[in-house]
């Protein structure tokens, strides 16, 4: 049976070191290594090594009880909480190490409400028992006050808090837990409570003692399985990029349905090799079968959340957290900005929250990140990958733009021997939609392959508002009309025409700034209540009424990423240290100091020639510019 599983944790909790224990004691490794030593299996990378924290998923296999294990380490800080994403997104089940020493942490939070809401079963482990300074009771209280109160602690199967548990949560057990049950029986019920969602279990030890791992493990593989249809056809999703030192694109996927053989094809691409890593070793297989974790090599197409067949990409997974920063980058050395710019859309396409993009009016490259580590784990990637020496300057708010009402944009382009002209309608669609395309433009008067042109060029880069040039969101663009020449008409043109729509529209909308929010979790006592609830209000947040729980107060509430960034640092110094506070991206609203802002970035749209809303028409041979306010009265679809 196979079963793909991941340790999540916040940093510093003893995830690494668990995993360590899992492969040496089924004989993948033959000795133990340690994150301050530099020598452990999974952190192989030597950013990692010298950091001492996981930035990268990595992948390892072994064999217990006659099962295969793919086992995944994942990042535990938060600005690489994307690729934790991303890996626990392929996940059957998931074990989250809880620090014995400091309960739930802030990031553990979050990594438990991205599990719950991907409907991933869960399993705890209280890590570091063996230090003096450890409380597994109120570990086990803080995973029932903070995560989930559906979570019983165990010391084995035999354990007979796990019958009463699975009893008041399954009815046919109910029967036998009173009349007299087999190991078998609550093997079962207990498995499909955990797998249902509905329940979790808790252990602990010490991985760095390698003590109650082997217990843990047991009770979790009896308690887990999973089924694979490896007779139907083939389907896969991809979950990670990366690049060997030679340049060769290595696809990480799971295999969803049936199986792949080399030579074979995924989303219409030839595999030219399959390989199966452990660590940073590999082996290389023939075929690949349902329910395995392997790395595809031939592929160039395929990105992260593609789900695909052998033909094609069907689906795309969406991910939840997107960077909500943003940083300029300063090149130190000659390199010139081409060059960065090309590796920089390397990481991109391993990191796709990254979004690298040169604005050409500022002469400048920006970088999405997560958080303020971020840029100095990129610094030291782009310098041992690429040899280019960089600095990122101060992180920054990202914001985006939307519109208020419904308005047409035209774009023309005709300059000599060229022709096309578009007429969008610009429609705003609910907070945090996205963009979407819709057309209405029949194909009398505009053929079909125009019309796949202008959906191309809508979707093949993010178009950028007239307030602050930041990018447009929560817009359907609905083609209604549009010309073609059947001489003169280039590919190209539909990409002018379509880029100068989009901004004649603009300028006749009424236009809004958003700014990003996270949604947060206060835990504090009592008697900081008080000042935390005054802080919201100062910071432009909002919040739920106040849970007390056994004198700890949760306040729950959303607010502004500009205000709440470095709050967390402050609640942890005014409460000494007791205080903590979870943040997780809850999408965009409407900016309330938006005057400010845009004064602040002090954006020139007329300055911006790359985001132009003139239009270009042609009068006796020739092409000339015309003023957005002065297309619509020369339009040709509109007469």
């Amino acid at each position: 049976m196979n079963k793909v599983i991941g340790i999540l944790a916040h940093v510093d909790a003893g995830k690494t070191t668990f995993c360590e224990n899992l492969l040496y004691n089924s004989g993948i490794i033959r000795t133990m290594g340690r994150v301050d030593r530099k020598s452990s299996f999974m952190d192989n990378n030597s950013i990692e090594q010298e950091r001492g924290i996981t930035v990268f998923a990595e992948n390892g296999v072994f064999e217990y009880n006659g099962n295969t294990y793919y086992l995944m380490d994942t990042p535990g800080h938060t600005d690489f909480s994307p690729e934790a994403e991303r890996a626990l997104c392929v996940l059957d089940y998931a074990v989250m190490i809880i620090s014995g020493i400091d309960g739930v942490q802030a990031h553990t939070v979050t990594l438990y409400r991205l599990l719950q809401k991907r409907g991933i079963p869960v399993f705890f482990f209280i890590n570091k028992t063996d230090s003096p300074l450890a409380d597994t009771e109120k570990a086990v209280k803080d995973i029932h006050d903070r995560l989930t109160e559906d979570a019983v602690y165990i010391t084995s199967l035999e354990d007979g808090a796990l019958a009463e548990f699975t009893a008041e949560r399954s009815e046919s057990f109910m029967e036998m837990y009173f009349e007299g049950y087999t190991r078998e029986d609550i093997v079962k019920y207990a498995g499909e409570i955990i797998k249902d969602g509905k329940g979790s279990v808790i252990m602990s030890g010490s991985a760095l003692a390698s003590k109650g791992i082997e217990e843990f493990f047991f009770v979790f593989d009896a308690l887990t399985f999973t089924e694979y249809d490896t007779s139907a056809r083939f389907k896969g999703e991809a979950f990670k990029i990366r690049h060997s030192p030679k340049g060769e694109r290595h696809t990480y996927i799971k295999v969803l349905e049936g199986s792949v053989l080399v030579k074979g094809e995924a989303a219409g691409e030839k595999i030219n090799e399959i390989r199966l890593y452990n660590g940073a070793g590999y082996t290389s297989s023939d075929k690949a079968d349902a329910g395995q974790i392997v790395v595809i090599t031939g592929v160039r197409n395929i990105k992260c959340g593609d789900i695909f067949s052998s033909e094609g990409v069907t689906d795309k997974r969406e991910y939840s957290l997107t960077a909500a920063l943003e940083a300029g980058v300063n090149i130190l050395d000659n390199t010139d900005s081409v060059r960065c710019m090309e590796c920089l859309k390397i990481l991109e396409e391993e990191e796709p929250c990254l979004k690298a993009e040169y604005r050409r009016s500022t002469d400048e490259i920006v970088v999405r990140i997560m958080g303020a580590i971020q840029p100095e784990i990129l610094e030291a990637v782009i310098k041992e990958r690429f040899s280019i020496e960089l600095a990122f300057g101060k992180p920054r708010v990202q914001y985006r733009e939307t519109i208020k009402a419904p308005v047409l944009g035209i774009g023309h382009y005709e300059p000599l021997r060229h022709y096309a002209e578009v007429c969008l309608e610009l429609a705003p669609l609910p907070r945090n939609s996205g963009i979407e395309y819709e057309s209405q433009c029949h194909t009398d008067m505009l053929a079909a392959n125009y019309q796949s042109l202008i959906k191309t060029h809508i979707f093949e880069r993010e178009h950028k508002g007239i307030l602050t040039g930041s990018p447009l969101t929560d817009i359907k663009y609905i083609l209604k009309r549009g010309r073609a020449h059947i001489k003169h008409t280039e590919g190209g043109d539909f990409r002018e025409a379509v880029y100068r729509g989009i901004r004649q529209g603009l300028e006749k909308a009424e236009n809004i700034l958003l700014e990003p929010f996270y949604s947060f979790e206060i835990y504090a006592g009592e008697e900081y209540a008080g000042r935390i609830m005054t802080d919201i209000q100062k910071m432009r947040g909002s919040f739920e009424p106040p849970e007390n729980r056994g004198g700890v107060c949760l306040i729950k509430g959303r607010g502004p990423v500009a205000e709440f960034g470095e709050y967390p640092q402050e609640l942890m110094s005014y409460t000494r240290g007791t205080g903590a506070m979870t943040l997780m991206p809850n999408g965009y609203e409407e900016c309330s100091v938006a005057d400010s802002v845009i004064e602040e970035i002090g954006y020139d749209k007329g300055a911006d020639k790359e985001n132009t809303s003139c239009s270009v028409f042609c009068k006796k041979g020739a092409g000339y510019t015309v003023s957005w306010d002065q297309v619509d009265a020369l339009a040709h679809t509109l007469r």
